[in-house]
C-alpha cells in the first residue's frame, strides 16, 4: 500500500486525478471504477478542467459505478447516476452507453445485482477503481458485517450511514434504507485501487483500516491485502499515523 500525503483538500483532489488521468493517457479504452459521495467531488472538477484544457479524452472510457440507491430513479437529483451526470459524465466526452451503475428501480434485488455483476464481468474488472472512505470503514456500501461480501449485493445502510447522507436529503425520513452495491472481492478484483480521504474526521478510521487488524468489521481494512493500492490522504486525515 502506498500513502500519499496531501497538504489539503485541493491538493488532495489534484494528486489523485493526476493519477487517474495517467490511467486514462496510458490506457484510453481503460475501464474506470467510480465513486460518488463528497470527497471525491474535487477530483472529478480537476477531470474536468483538464478535459476542457483538450488534454484527456474519455471517448473510449467505460466507466462502473460502485453502487446506487435502491428505489430512486435516474432522474432523483439525489441518486448516484444523477450525481456523476452532474459532476463529470455530462462535463466529458465519455460515452453515455459505456457509463453504468446498478440500476436502483429494479426492485428484484437478485436481478438487478445479477445483472450488474455480468455488466462488470463483460466490462473486464476494472483497471483503476476509485474509493472513498466512510467514517464506519465502509467502502461502496459494503457495511461492518460478519462476513466480507464477494459480488454485488443488496444492502441494509446503518444508521450511521443513514445520518451521514442525511445531509443530501430534505429529511432523514427520505434517505433510503437500501442500495445495490459492489461486494468486497469485485472491489479487489480490480487491477489498481485508489483511496481519497480528507479531514480530520476521518483520521481514526485511516488508522483502523490501514494499521489496524483486517476485519469484515471495518470493510475498508481488506484492501490492505491488494497488491496496488494507492491512499491519497490529506495532512488531517493522516494526523493519527506516522
Amino acid at each position: 500500500m502506498k500513502i500519499i500525503s496531501a497538504k489539503d483538500y485541493d491538493d488532495m483532489s489534484r494528486k489523485a486525478a493526476n493519477i487517474i488521468a495517467s490511467q486514462v493517457i496510458m490506457k484510453p479504452d481503460c475501464v474506470l471504477g467510480l465513486a460518488t459521495g463528497s470527497t471525491p467531488v474535487g477530483t472529478y472538477a480537476r477531470l474536468v478542467e483538464w478535459y476542457e484544457r483538450g488534454d484527456l479524452d474519455f471517448s473510449n472510457v467505460t466507466t462502473v459505478n460502485l453502487d446506487e440507491y435502491k428505489g430512486l430513479t435516474k432522474e432523483n437529483d439525489q441518486s448516484y447516476f444523477y450525481f456523476m451526470n452532474k459532476h463529470l459524465f455530462s462535463k466529458v466526452n465519455v460515452k453515455p452507453e459505456r457509463t453504468f451503475l446498478p440500476d436502483g428501480t429494479e426492485p428484484d434485488s437478485e436481478k438487478a445485482c445479477s445483472d450488474y455483476n455480468r455488466i462488470i464481468a463483460e466490462a473486464g474488472g476494472a483497471d483503476l477503481q476509485l474509493l472513498g472512505l466512510g467514517h464506519n470503514g465502509h467502502i461502496g456500501f459494503n457495511e461492518p458485517a460478519d462476513v466480507f461480501e464477494a459480488k454485488t449485493h443488496c444492502v441494509d445502510l446503518t444508521e450511521s450511514t443513514i445520518k451521514a447522507n442525511q445531509r443530501f436529503f430534505a429529511s432523514i425520513d427520505e434517505v433510503p434504507r437500501q442500495a445495490y452495491t459492489m461486494g468486497v472481492g469485485t472491489i479487489m478484483k480490480a487491477k489498481r485501487i485508489l483511496v481519497v480521504v480528507s479531514g480530520e474526521d476521518k483520521a481514526k478510521i485511516v488508522k483502523e483500516a490501514f494499521f489496524g487488524p483486517i476485519t469484515p468489521r471495518v470493510p475498508a481494512s481488506a484492501l490492505q491485502l491488494h497488491g496496488n493500492v494507492t491512499v491519497v490522504a490529506d495532512e488531517a486525515a493522516l494526523s493519527l499515523v506516522k
